[in-house]
């Protein structure tokens, strides 16, 4: 299995140089050069597979040499060991054809968990095979930086810095980031939004001898081990429901799109998956871009769903690279473009084959309260706001047979909004129920390149002992 870039200029990798060098250097990102397909009766042969297992044959084939078969499964059954329900991804039934699929019981409480455990350990294993040592580089909107350093926590390979938006992410998502004391971790609160937290990030990859000299790897959706460590949960959701026999639809709550890009995944992998359902906040470029064949950029607006508070979609661009017909020098054309004049747009028959898969929702503050309001007073459970923009799109569409939500984080990251819209104020578990107790540990920086990248270099050690 080799990966090419997305802007067709980078040189052509294997899995595990993949996996440490996160964006391409032509500022693409990698995407396999086939996708491999699983026949009706390989999927019959997964059905019943515990969750640990299901991934190991899921992720085997995108790996070629790069890990033995037995080193994965070892490392995949210790990542989902300490999730705190016996299925990791549980499925809730909300209606006839109405699932919630529970993707909060890991250590943060966020479905970035369920990649970024696998992720971290998959760091750890190539750098002591090799010796070596890296730098890790993230931004985040809220979930995705205390995933990533619960899992890079006290590696002794890795320093980890995290950029977030100050005041633009949840209490408890920040305390969960700022409260761990481990000395490889960095928070850094940037003076802007999230798009800038992430323009940040591609500036030092983009900065070829700042990359090299740091050694770094990113944690971000735009490392394809995200994303394909991602696509376990829809099979894992699809053969809990009937497939192959039939088709099943499902609800992303999205924002950068590497959650429903796993979906896609999924999909040209042979999962029966009948449609993806995008939904989206006030920040809707995406919806924009599905009901007009446009991307036009906007500010950032802040909302009760800061993870999707976003107008820059990363991984929107390995989809283009498909819908494109994979001609990386085009779509590096629009994606320079796109970043010059805030403007994309594509033909009407290319939009017409987008909506084949993705069908597009959004959804404002107020209605928002009244989807997590509603949930409560019908189904007697509580759902945080990023679940309840998905839940609100696939009440919206109209769609054959089974529709499963992914329920993206616990309610109680988001007490505020969960307790204005219900009364009722979520609790967190016990093992994080001294949050708001612990000291904090961040550095507060300009939304600037050269300070954030000086700040880095001044504490990373890329050249250390592992």
């Amino acid at each position: 299995m080799r990966y090419v870039s997305t802007r067709g200029e980078a040189p052509t990798l294997p899995f595990d140089e993949v996996l440490l060098t996160g964006l391409a250097r032509d500022g693409g990102l990698y995407v396999p050069e086939t996708f491999p397909r699983f026949a009706k009766a390989e999927l019959e042969g997964l059905k019943g597979l515990p969750y640990a297992d299901l991934a190991v044959r899921v992720m085997a084939p995108f790996l070629g040499d790069a890990l033995a078969k037995a080193d994965l499964a070892s490392l995949v059954h210790e990542a989902y060991a300490g999730f705190d329900d016996p299925d990791v991804a549980p499925l809730r039934q909300m209606g006839p054809d109405a699932w919630l699929l529970e993707l909060f019981h890991g250590p943060t409480l966020a479905f970035k968990d369920y990649a970024l455990q696998v992720v971290g350990r998959l760091f750890d294993h190539v750098l002591t095979a090799r010796k070596s040592r890296i730098t890790v580089i993230g931004a985040t909107s809220g979930d995705t930086g205390s995933a990533a350093i619960e899992a890079c926590r006290d590696r002794d390979a890795i320093d980890i810095f995290i950029l977030h938006p100050k005041g633009r992410v949840s209490e408890v998502q920040r305390r969960q980031m700022t409260t761990v004391t481990a000395s490889n971790v960095h928070n850094l609160a940037i003076e802007g939004t999230f798009d800038d937290c992430q323009d940040l990030v591609k500036g030092m990859f983009n900065d070829a001898a700042y990359r090299d000299a740091l050694k770094l790897s990113s944690v971000n959706s735009i490392n394809w081990a995200r994303i394909l460590v991602q696509t376990v949960y829809y099979f894992h959701a699809v053969l809990a429901l009937g497939a192959p026999e039939k088709g099943i639809t499902f609800a992303v709550p999205t924002g950068n799109f590497g959650n429903v890009y796993a979906g896609y995944v999924a999909k040209q992998m042979g999962l029966p998956i009948s449609r993806l359902i995008i939904g989206t906040n006030r920040n809707d470029i995406l919806y924009r871009f599905f009901t007009t064949g446009e991307m036009t950029l906007r500010a950032v607006e802040p909302s009760l769903s800061p993870a999707m508070d976003i107008q820059i979609s990363s991984n929107f661009e390995r989809y283009l690279f498909d819908l494109y017909g994979r001609d990386g020098a085009r779509l590096a054309k629009a994606m320079a473009n796109f970043r010059r004049d805030g403007h994309l747009e594509v033909e009407k028959p290319l939009l017409e084959q987008a909506l084949e898969t993705f069908l597009p929702h959004r959804l404002d503050d107020e209605a928002t309260l009244q989807t997590i309001a509603a949930v409560y007073r019908e189904n007697g459970f509580l759902v945080d706001p990023h679940t309840a923009v998905a839940l609100a799109a696939a009440r919206h569409a109209e769609a054959d047979g089974p529709v499963v939500t992914l329920a993206s984080a616990h309610p109680a990251k988001f007490p505020d909004a969960v307790e204005k819209a219900t009364g009722v104020r979520p609790s967190l578990p016990a093992h994080l129920a001294d949050l708001f107790e612990r000291e904090e540990r961040m550095t507060t920086l300009p939304n600037d390149l050269a300070a954030v990248e000086a700040h880095i270099q001044a504490r990373a050690n890329p050249g250390g002992a592992p």
